[in-house]
């Protein structure tokens, strides 16, 4: 996730393409789910993986198979795969007004604690995207697996600009 840094008025979509990034397509949802779900001004996303073109992106228990340091990339990743799903039901980027909460589960080898340091990644994503609107609540779990052996998983919950009527 490299890119110049975009001017402090820039729109999200701005700061994602000065990023040099794009939001990728939302996958199909591996069960009886939806990617995204919206209620009132707020847009709750199921959890995401880091998945780049509809391929998980790595494998593994976080401190034993995947090293901190990719792993906070990798929460990056997926918190970007949240973002677009949360575009799709919110009618696009720039309709997101800001990050409340994010979630990220770590999957992680026994002994290994550094789980915020790994879901920094996905705050940091945001922050770089939305502004002084990516700030957000946050929880950073451990957990002992994740959907088809990911390292991470990030859910998402934004505020959205009301639906023109």
């Amino acid at each position: 996730m490299s890119g110049v840094a975009p001017a402090s008025g820039a729109t999200a979509l701005e700061r994602l393409r000065a990023l040099g990034l794009t939001l990728p397509a939302v996958p199909s949802p591996a069960g009886s789910y939806v990617p995204a779900v919206r209620t009132g001004h707020l847009v709750f996303t199921a959890g995401q993986l880091p998945l780049v073109d509809g391929e998980l992106a790595a494998t593994g228990l976080v401190g034993l198979d995947v090293p901190p340091e990719r792993a906070r990339e990798l929460a990056a990743t997926a918190a970007l795969n949240a973002l677009a799903a949360a575009a799709q039901v919110a009618g696009g980027l720039d309709r997101i007004l800001r990050a409340v909460k994010v979630v990220g589960y770590v999957a992680s080898a026994p002994g290994f604690t550094a789980q915020p340091g790994v879901v920094d990644g996905a705050s940091e994503l945001l922050g770089r995207v939305l502004g002084d609107a990516g700030r957000h609540a946050r929880s950073a779990v451990g957990v002992a697996s994740l959907p088809k052996g990911a390292p991470v998983e990030v859910e998402l919950i934004v505020a959205v600009q009301p639906r023109d009527e």
